[in-house]
């Protein structure tokens, strides 16, 4: 089994409603023209589930279709044998001096490690006719203009 050294480019940010990547120094250069996209995918790493008994969890019950469980790759679960996690964000503003991404939601913690960002293109990042099971069939058919938030985890 191979294994690999990531290093966190920056953290995010949470105060009231206000949401953002605050990047790491080293790596400010990498935000040039960032601004001019209306959405990025933030790569983040899920700290507060990352313990060793979690990442090896592998079918997990569905939160949002009672009575089913499926394999951690067919969710977008925390639990997984490298907890890896991407959310797709609407950005608000980037300050490439600062190093902030200012995003309209996301769900992760303060705090939260981030891994990459990277600028999204719908012409690579969605497909035409992409399926789902039937027990997401009542879920919306695009993300939320307000992102995803934390709701879940702070009932």
């Amino acid at each position: 089994m191979e294994t690999f050294e990531l290093k966190s480019i920056g953290r995010i940010r949470r105060e009231g409603e206000d949401v953002a990547v605050l990047i790491d120094e080293a790596y400010r250069p990498a935000l040039r023209d960032l601004g001019h996209f209306s959405h990025v995918m933030v790569f983040f790493w899920p700290n507060r589930f990352d313990e060793p008994q979690m990442r090896e969890v592998l079918v997990v019950d569905l939160p949002y279709a009672e009575g089913h469980q499926s394999g951690v790759f067919a969710t977008r679960s925390p639990m997984r044998p490298n907890p890896v996690l991407m959310t797709t964000c609407k950005i608000l503003g980037v300050d490439e001096e600062q190093g902030v991404v200012r995003l309209a939601d996301m769900d992760a913690f303060d705090g939260t490690p981030v891994l990459d960002l990277k600028a999204y293109f719908p012409v690579c990042d969605r497909v035409k006719q992409a399926h789902i099971p039937e027990w997401l069939q009542g879920w919306p058919e695009w993300m939320p203009e307000e992102g995803i938030g934390l709701e879940e985890y702070e009932r």
